[in-house]
């Protein structure tokens, strides 16, 4: 369960965080704690499993990277996470996770990559293949960005 401070904790860290030397110490004082409550508060919340994680959102533009493309990778499930950690390894993913292939569609690893242009997302997704051992990949670029926003739950 979680109580009303949980919920005034989890809507802060859900967005931006103060652009302040001491990001949870602005954030709790908003809500009337100590820093150091803050933060264990969090950290609770992610020892009981209701938060994931904590991490950044990259804007890609606002970053100086002006292409991206998500890979579809078709991995064998015998090596999925072999694969998948070596792909996630890579400083240029962002985002690297499994899905069930469906009917007509039998790729079944994703990753973000960024780059400066086309060509250098499809270098990145060369050198990953070759790390990988995995040569059946789609890079699917970007082309209008409508809306990107993390969830909010309070």
């Amino acid at each position: 369960m979680i109580d009303e401070l949980d919920k005034k904790v989890i809507g802060l860290v859900q967005g931006d965080l103060p652009l302040n030397p001491r990001p949870f110490a602005a954030m709790a004082e908003e809500i009337g704690i100590t820093e150091r409550e803050f933060i264990e508060r969090v950290s609770d919340l992610k020892k009981r499993g209701i938060i994931r994680r904590f991490g950044a959102t990259l804007r890609h533009q606002e970053a100086g990277f002006s292409s991206n493309a998500m890979i579809a990778w078709c991995v064998p499930d015998a090596r999925i996470d072999k694969v998948g950690k070596t792909l996630a390894e890579f400083r240029e993913v962002t985002h690297c996770y499994q899905r069930k292939p469906q009917k007509d569609w039998k790729y079944n690893l994703y990753t973000m990559v960024h780059g400066n242009n086309r060509d250098e997302c499809c270098q990145i997704a060369d050198r990953m293949s070759r790390a990988a051992a995995i040569n059946d990949y789609v890079l699917l670029f970007s082309e209008k960005e409508f809306r990107k926003t993390s969830m909010e739950y309070f």
